[in-house]
């Protein structure tokens, strides 16, 4: 007999958004809003644009879609991810983050082990060099106040 499926394999809750630093926060919102599709995505360029301008904005943006994309393309299998308004944190959301994290801190190996966990091996280095990018961006995002922060949602957060 089989039983029914709780949790998709990675999205077990194993902590809140808001215990992440703002950086990885952000890296886990925009994750999450990329899936949404078109219109959440338009959320990520705004803010990014907001904050960096349009020409860096774009740039980092090209980034965090080559990132995403290859993770989809070349993964080991689908990253879970929560809604949107979650804020609960799943295990994959937290490797991502500290993947962001680790490649930014300039931490090469540990970047590329972790890398390794997501996709296939051949890619783990193109995905490193993108997430280093991606977390430089988010840093200096966060150096200011960003008035278009889209981890303020709109609506009432849901558990799930």
């Amino acid at each position: 007999m089989s039983r029914p499926q709780l949790h998709i394999r990675g999205g077990a809750p194993i902590g809140l958004v808001a215990d992440l630093d703002r950086p990885a926060a952000t890296a886990v919102c925009y994750l999450r809003l990329w899936r949404d599709g078109p219109e959440a995505r338009a959320r990520i360029w705004n803010a990014l644009a907001s904050a960096l301008g349009q020409e860096d904005g774009r740039q980092v943006l090209s980034a965090f879609e080559d990132l995403v994309t290859l993770c989809a393309r070349h993964g080991r299998r689908p990253l879970a991810c929560h809604s949107v308004n979650c804020r609960c944190l799943g295990a994959d959301e937290a490797c991502f983050a500290q993947f962001i994290t680790t490649a930014t801190e300039g931490d090469r190996e540990d970047a590329m082990l972790i890398a390794i966990l997501l996709v296939r091996p051949d890619v783990a280095p193109l995905i490193a060099a993108l997430a280093a990018d991606f977390g430089h961006a988010l840093k200096r995002m966060h150096l200011c106040e960003t008035p278009a922060d889209p981890r303020r949602p709109a609506v009432s957060p849901t558990l799930h």
